[in-house]
């Protein structure tokens, strides 16, 4: 028990939030990602913005995996999705995705713990830039289970993110 509510802490102080007030800390640097909807965290109005510092506070996971759009195994690196919705207090079911080019999908909250999810930030150890599908992509470990090789995963797997919107 310790150990979780001292990995909480950590979680928390990395991201800039105040346990007194619980309230997340404003980036000091350009906004990739904001999230809206069902939270119970916010630092700009009734959303959470997050700049690509407060992004790599969070606690950083890697896979390598073959996509559909790489001609060979790639490696993924960023938070998960799951810890990109614990930092904000989500509530919801349902997450809206949305993308520079304004594309958007629904991604079932119960996806980000069963399949471990990811909002990479780095593809092979290197930052996405927007031409290279980032800053931000999020992505589903397609080698681990032949479920995960289908157009319902792949259309999830949404690249330029800019938006959650918790539903």
């Amino acid at each position: 028990m310790k150990r979780r509510h001292f990995s909480a802490l950590l979680l928390v102080t990395g991201l800039g939030v105040s346990s007194a007030t619980m309230a997340l800390k404003p980036p000091t640097e350009r906004p990739v990602l904001t999230v809206s909807g069902k939270i119970g965290l916010k630092n700009a109005g009734d959303k959470a913005r997050f700049d690509m510092k407060m992004m790599e506070a969070l606690p950083q996971h890697s896979f390598t995996t073959r996509t559909p759009w790489y001609d060979k195994p790639v490696k993924f690196t960023g938070p998960l999705l799951a810890d990109v919705l614990a930092a904000v207090k989500a509530s919801g079911s349902t997450v809206s995705a949305v993308a520079i080019n304004d594309y958007k999908i629904s991604i079932p909250v119960a996806d980000t713990t069963r399949h471990k999810v990811i909002v990479a930030r780095l593809l092979d150890d290197q930052p996405m830039p927007v031409r290279e599908k980032g800053p931000l992509f999020v992505v589903y470990p397609f080698d681990d289970s032949s479920e995960l090789r289908s157009s319902t995963y792949y259309e999830r797997s949404i690249w330029q993110l800019k938006a959650l919107d918790v539903q």
